[in-house]
């Protein structure tokens, strides 16, 4: 019979090689010089601010007596195992980054960083888009994941080329209007 205090180092223990598998699995990641200072602030705040918390919610916990019944120990133990998989992903992320120079862009065909105005065929809207890196995706500010399908559909493709993109929605057809960055 296995104790609960078992299963739960276990389910943690499963969870942190989940986290560690994606980002090994994940390669290089391109981003911009902003946003790889975004990702070292971030990680500098967990490291000193929300861990030392973290190891002071642990300590205040077990002062609280016999560790087998506490739920507050418990869930302090979790949070921090939860914040110490977050930091590796980051940290792992940070290690794959590589930074994009907008001064080397190739604006004669669509690539990371480039904004790309398109006519939707289906629809005849126009939309332009930026493509970035999946940490800077925001599609409410126009920036798409080149990860993503649209991106993926995307890539590589010069002025008056059509994009056929498969979306759950059906397939997308995407005239690529204007390159620029």
């Amino acid at each position: 019979m296995i104790c609960n205090a078992s299963v739960e180092k276990l389910r943690r223990c499963y969870f942190f090689l989940f986290v560690l598998n994606l980002f090994i699995m994940n390669g290089i990641q391109y981003v911009t010089k902003e946003t790889l200072e975004q990702m070292k602030a971030e990680l500098q705040h967990m490291k000193g601010v929300e861990r030392p918390a973290a190891s002071r919610a642990i300590a205040e916990a077990r002062e609280k007596g016999d560790l087998k019944e506490n739920a507050e120990y418990d869930a302090a133990k979790e949070a921090q195992g939860m914040l110490e998989a977050k930091i590796a992903a980051l940290e792992g992320q940070i290690a794959t980054a590589r930074i994009v120079d907008e001064s080397n862009i190739d604006t004669s065909k669509v690539s990371i960083l480039t904004k790309v105005k398109l006519t939707n065929l289906n629809t005849k809207k126009q939309v332009t888009y930026q493509i970035v890196s999946e940490k800077e995706a925001d599609l409410k500010c126009g920036k798409i994941s080149v990860t993503s399908p649209i991106g993926k559909g995307l890539l590589g493709k010069q002025v008056g080329e059509v994009a056929e993109v498969t979306a759950p929605a059906g397939l997308i057809k995407f005239k690529v209007e204007d390159i620029s960055i």
